[in-house]
């Protein structure tokens, strides 16, 4: 089970695609079913998301605007969350059933792929602060610092993940997925959708 990824190629995946910055918006997928199908979405909804997180902090347009960034950060997070949960589809249908007395792991393998897909944008980003010809010493010096102990975190994480599945795969641990249950972009849960409908 544990070949059927692997960190490394996760890493230069997210690092590839990081580097194209029209990638998320006009590359089209590359995967169309299993395992990097999901990975993928997952990775490209992060960097919409990052692109979308920096447009909701203007202040320099009309009030509109940011509230479309959010309304889209919104959709984004959703698609993001929905595909965790179908990487951990996958990863549980292909590893044995848990073993009983096995430690129960409280993060699962999609969320912590997430997280590399996260720290792959912070790396990518501060990398670009490193190299500004606009920017004091002090900063490069501080974003050096800052990069390093970002690349520090993501090899660490991916060693992690390595370590769960080879423990999930082996029978030592084992996780569940408890859905994201995002209460607010439910209109049937979200007392402002439904309030309002009722009038």
């Amino acid at each position: 089970m544990t070949k059927l990824i692997d960190s490394t190629d996760i890493i230069a995946f997210h690092d590839e695609c990081v580097t194209n910055r029209s990638w998320a918006k006009n590359i089209p997928a590359r995967f169309s079913e299993g395992l990097w199908q999901f990975l993928e979405l997952n990775h490209r909804f992060n960097n919409l998301l990052w692109d979308e997180e920096d447009l909701a902090r203007r202040k320099d347009v009309a009030d509109a605007e940011i509230a479309a960034n959010k309304r889209a950060i919104d959709g984004y997070n959703q698609k993001r969350n929905d595909a965790i949960e179908r990487m951990d589809e996958v990863f549980l249908s292909a590893l044995p059933p848990a073993v009983e007395g096995s430690r129960l792991n409280s993060e699962t393998a999609g969320s912590m792929i997430d997280r590399i897909s996260i720290l792959a944008l912070k790396i990518f980003h501060m990398g670009e602060q490193t190299r500004r010809s606009d920017a004091s010493a002090e900063h490069i010096a501080t974003c050096q610092a800052k990069l390093a102990r970002l690349r520090e975190q993501r090899a660490d994480l991916a060693a992690c993940l390595a370590q769960l599945l080879d423990d999930c795969a082996a029978g030592r641990a084992h996780y569940k997925v408890y859905r994201q249950f995002k209460m607010y972009n439910d209109p049937t849960l979200n007392p402002y959708l439904y309030g309002a409908k009722q009038g």
